[in-house]
This record gives C-alpha cells, structure tokens and sequence, in this order.
C-alpha cells in the first residue's frame, strides 16, 4: 500500500471512529495547511493562526457564500473545531506538531458565523458571475440542437 492508502485509511477510520467530523473536512484541512504554507512563502511548520488563516481563505475562495452550508455539513463550526481535527490528525501521525502547539491556539481565533456569512460573501462576488443567466430562445434552439435535446 502507498502512503496515501495509508493516510486515506487512517483517516477513515478515524471519521468512523470519531463521528465527529467527515472525511471531506478532514482532506479539505489538509488542503488548507498547503494553502497556509504559500501564504507563509515557504514549506515549513505553521502556527494555528497562520493555518487558520489559510483554512478562512481557501474555504471563501473555494466554496463563497456557501461555506457555512458546506462547514454545517462536515460538522465544522468554530476555529475551536478546526483545532481539533488538528490533533486528531497529530493523534493519528498525520501531521505533526512542536511543543509550543496548543489546542487554544485554535479557539476563538475568528467567529465563523460571522467570516463566512453567505450575506457578506455575497457581496464580495464579482456583479457579472450573479447576473442572471442568459436565456435561449426556441428559435436559438434549431436543427441539431434542438434535436440534441429531444
């Protein structure tokens, strides 16, 4: 087995176990250490701020005013949680920490409600990606397109 096998076991078997958080916030926290990591300028250890950090700005980035619904899902509602799948992957040996890491690094550290509320992402939105969509008329719809849909 590869080590990704490996990590990807590990961390089902901790979702199963835990019940707490799913995979997908799990694989979404690891993304967001690499995003931390660019945002830092280089590869190395990063504290529960700067990863917090990386993790607020790749969810908006990613998911938009849909982050609170997508984090509502995976169960993942404070910083305070985001810290605990921290040490829970430090539990598994899938990541690591100094000794200077703590679990109160994580809490309190920014309000989720109010980082990504769907109102305030929204507006952060380009005006032209909200615009309403353009329509096809049936005379647009000819010959083989039309067919295409028949």
């Amino acid at each position: 087995m590869s080590q990704t096998t490996d990590a990807l076991q590990q961390l089902r078997n901790l979702v199963r176990t835990k019940r707490r958080f799913t995979l997908e916030a799990y694989l979404f926290l690891r993304e967001a250490l690499d995003y931390a990591q660019k945002l830092v300028g280089e590869k190395r250890h990063v504290s529960g701020t700067e990863l917090l950090e990386g993790f607020r700005q790749l969810a908006i980035d990613s998911f938009g005013p849909l982050c609170h619904v997508v984090f509502k899902e995976w169960g993942v509602q404070s910083t305070a949680h985001v810290g605990e799948m921290v040490f829970d992957l430090v539990d598994c040996e899938l990541l690591s920490k100094t000794e200077d890491d703590r679990m109160d690094d994580f809490v309190g550290v920014y309000d989720f409600e109010q980082e990504f509320a769907p109102e305030r992402l929204f507006a952060r939105l380009d005006a032209s990606f909200v615009a309403a969509p353009a329509r096809a008329t049936a005379r647009e719809l000819s010959g083989r397109e039309h067919s295409a849909i028949v």
